[in-house]
This record gives structure tokens, sequence and C-alpha cells, in this order.
């Protein structure tokens, strides 16, 4: 007997127009998944997407305060990777 693992989810109505719902549904077939599941996906990636860019505008936020002072990240030239060590493969 197959028992399937189901979560329970809350259902939530939306609006959206005729034109946008035709290309879900036409992306969700050709993906063989649901518009449910196309739509989460989305969703997931916008949030992700959306946390990123406040992370970087809080990262640029920060350089702008504590600017960096020159040479902080210079590296010396023994520690520079130039193309021509014995794991580089691109010869």
């Amino acid at each position: 007997m197959l028992i399937a693992n189901v979560i329970a989810m809350p259902t939530v109505q939306m609006t959206m127009d005729a034109e946008l719902l035709a290309k879900v549904d036409q992306v969700a077939r050709e993906l063989r998944t649901t518009r449910s599941s196309f739509t989460r996906n989305a969703l997931r990636s916008a949030l992700q997407r959306h946390e990123e860019a406040e992370l970087e505008a809080r990262q640029v936020a920060g350089y702008r305060r504590h600017p960096t002072s020159p040479g902080e990240f210079d590296v010396p030239e023994e520690d520079r990777a130039w193309g021509d060590e014995p794991w580089n493969d691109s010869e």
C-alpha cells in the first residue's frame, strides 16, 4: 500500500491577467508540473532574488559608511596566480 506524504498547505486565491495565466499554464505543462507548484517555485525564486538584493544593498551601504583603505586588499606578488601553475590545465 502506497501512502502519500501530503503536507497541508493553505489555499490562496489570487488574480492575474489572462495572458499571464496562459503563459504560466503553458510553462507548467512543459515542465510537467502543476500551476500551483510552478507558482510556488516562482515565488520562492522571487523571494530569494529580493533577499539577495537587500543583502547587496546592505553591503554597499556598509562600504559607503566604511570605505576600504588603499592597499587593504592588495595581494603580494608571490600569492598571485598567473596561469602557469601545475594545476592549471588551460595550456
